[in-house]
């Protein structure tokens, strides 16, 4: 069942996204799996604003979750993670869609995120779900400066590449 996120969520979030974080190690990307899960106080700006939202286990445990921004007009995810126990059974792609009905109901007309090209649950990943690549010349202002910030944030050490879905 997937529904908006609750405050009593935010922690176990954390934990979705440090485990589904590790399994970078075992693609020689251990700063990616070492890197910040974030923190409640960040997650609950996302939470609050009505842009979270979490898969839920028979006993209402969150073992998936989005969180999503606005940016350029469009709905931007900032972040979607599985707990690796749970993947495979087409959580993500709930999330994305359910996702992507807020943003037809708000009239925007494109989901956007931001990935690393050639990790197999990253852009190839989001390419199976009718993303493309956006060139660079196509970038608007705000996913320009997302690309910076993740660059400043060491994360362009590997191919990174910014998609759009239209709606």
């Amino acid at each position: 069942m997937i529904r908006l996120a609750r405050p009593g969520d935010l922690p176990a979030l954390i934990d979705v996204e440090r485990e589904a974080g590790a399994l970078f190690r075992e693609i020689g990307m251990a700063a990616i799996a070492d890197d910040d899960p974030g923190s409640v106080a960040g997650l609950a700006v996302h939470q609050s604003a009505g842009r979270a939202w979490v898969s839920v286990d028979s006993g209402d445990r969150p073992v998936a979750y989005l969180v999503a921004e606005v940016v350029d007009g469009h709905a931007h995810i900032e972040q979607v993670s599985v707990r690796p126990s749970h993947a495979r059974r087409g959580l993500g792609s709930a999330l994305i869609e359910t996702l992507a009905e807020w943003a037809r109901s708000r009239g925007m007309t494109a989901l956007t995120l931001t990935t690393f090209e050639y990790v197999p649950w990253n852009a190839p990943y989001y390419e199976r779900l009718r993303f493309r690549v956006v060139p660079d010349a196509e970038i608007g202002a705000g996913l320009r400066s997302i690309r910076r910030a993740e660059a400043a944030r060491g994360l362009d050490a590997w191919p990174r590449v910014a998609m759009i879905r239209p709606l």
